[in-house]
């Protein structure tokens, strides 16, 4: 191996670990800058029709969103620094064809910025419906920003919209790679993931205070809203999978593969929940008694032939075990929330919320928030390790992308240091609002509003 590789493959372990750690933590964020605007949208509603409990708590939550939204603007900033300065491979040959996408996307993150200010400082300024309707250019703006972000990984799953001519790009289509064949599914799938952790943490914060005692009109619609939105996104979500997975298996088979510890193409093949991939085969799992069940939800046929992971060189192969863990993790979680609020649904349409009277109901609303972000994290590792060896899906490999500077790890190192203090400080603001609240003020101001400008200035 040369000096540069050793250089290469140096960088490539701390841009990737750089990449997890700046995904992993945006991802989160991104979502309630997604679902709080329509979940407001109703609390507000609920508020213009005479219900002040309601419009308390959008007003509660408009300033919670401007926090973490501004905490997402420095997230989502890095991360555009990140995809040029740690992936110049990528960028340079193919900005062309994804800068488009990166644009549109970048338009509605200020778009929505633009009325999330506006609301979150238009309290008592303007009339109840017309302050209502700034919402809805955040529930667009938040959408399509999604669609355009989805577009560019999904593009990474599924490359179209250039061609390859003596090694170089042309006939570069942008709105070609932005509605490539995969971008659908994809999109809805995070869609729904959003609204599910966005709904879920609320729900979850909301029992923990429930369970304290507090057992207000506000803990009621802080627990109920979210739990409505959650009843709706969870259901929906598995079903969105199974054709997002039948996708993978026609474009990503070895992805499959990993995700099923199958080593060789074969029949009628089985899922086997848990175990161990050693090389050969997956060791101490759980056979599901259902013949062929694998290959039934792969082709819709349970004698379908699934590609096996041997059908490509070990260099093509991504990390089995990292992918099939990850996948398991998210469905088994996926499942448990499915379920959940299936009863949740049948409680309330025999007894209404009495539910909230049940401790052990309330006990498992407080793990959903932690349970949806693994789920979403682990959901977001299948489809990123499971892609590798390939940033560009066949087409462009990742070591061939990562750059060669050796400053990697000391950007690895601050990133970390950045993180900790912007997510302690977000806390810190979050949790002095929370107490705030909870010891009877009801309108806190805002550090920057006139009466605070007034105070400094005087």
């Amino acid at each position: 191996m040369t000096p540069d590789h050793l250089l290469i493959a140096d960088a490539l372990l701390p841009a990737r670990n750089q990449m997890a750690l700046s995904l992993g933590a945006h991802i989160i964020l991104a979502c309630f800058g997604v679902a709080m605007p329509a979940m407001l949208f109703v609390l507000h509603r609920m508020g213009a029709n005479g219900d002040a409990a309601a419009l308390e708590l959008a007003k509660r939550w408009s300033k919670i969103s401007g926090v973490l939204f501004a905490i997402g603007a420095v997230s989502g900033t890095i991360l555009a620094f990140e995809m040029g300065l740690l992936w110049p491979g990528l960028m340079e040959q193919y900005g062309d064809v994804v800068g488009l996408a990166f644009t549109l996307e970048g338009i509605s993150f200020f778009v929505e910025a633009i009325f999330l200010g506006m609301y979150v400082y238009s309290w008592g300024r303007l009339p109840a419906k017309a302050h209502q309707l700034l919402l809805l250019p955040m529930i667009i703006s938040g959408m399509s920003g999604t669609f355009f972000i989805m577009s560019v990984n999904s593009w990474m799953n599924a490359p179209t919209g250039f061609d390859i001519v003596n090694g170089q790009i042309v006939n570069i289509n942008p709105w070609a790679a932005i509605f490539n064949e995969a971008v659908f599914l994809q999109y809805l799938h995070m869609l729904l993931a959003a609204y599910m952790v966005a709904a879920f943490t609320m729900v979850s914060v909301y029992s923990v205070g429930w369970l304290r005692g507090r057992r207000d009109r506000l803990h009621r619609l802080g627990i109920l809203v979210p739990l409505a939105f959650a009843a709706i996104a969870t259901p929906i979500q598995p079903i969105v999978g199974h054709f997002a997975g039948q996708a993978i298996a026609d474009r990503q088979p070895i992805k499959l593969a990993a995700i099923e510890g199958l080593p060789v193409t074969e029949s009628e093949v089985p899922i086997i929940l848990g175990g161990y991939y050693d090389g050969n085969e997956v060791v101490g799992g759980i056979e599901v008694p259902i013949a062929g069940l694998a290959s039934f939800l792969a082709q819709n046929s349970f004698d379908a032939e699934v590609i096996g992971l041997n059908d490509v060189p070990v260099e093509d192969q991504p990390p089995v075990n990292v992918v099939r863990f990850s996948f398991q993790i998210m469905v088994g979680i996926g499942s448990g929330l499915a379920l959940l609020v299936t009863y949740v649904g049948y409680r309330w349409f025999r007894h209404r919320d009495t539910f909230l009277d049940n401790p052990w109901m309330l006990r498992a609303f407080t793990l959903t928030g932690v349970a949806s972000i693994i789920a979403m994290e682990t959901g977001w590792i299948t489809t990123e390790v499971g892609r590798q060896p390939w940033v560009v899906h066949g087409i462009l490999r990742t070591e061939d992308a990562v750059t060669d500077g050796n400053w990697v790890w000391f950007t690895l190192i601050g990133l970390i240091i950045v993180y900790l203090g912007m997510f302690a400080a977000g806390f810190g603001v979050l949790r002095s609002m929370s107490k705030r609240w909870a010891a009877g003020e009801t309108d806190l101001e805002s550090p920057y509003g006139p009466g605070r400008i007034h105070e400094l200035v005087s």
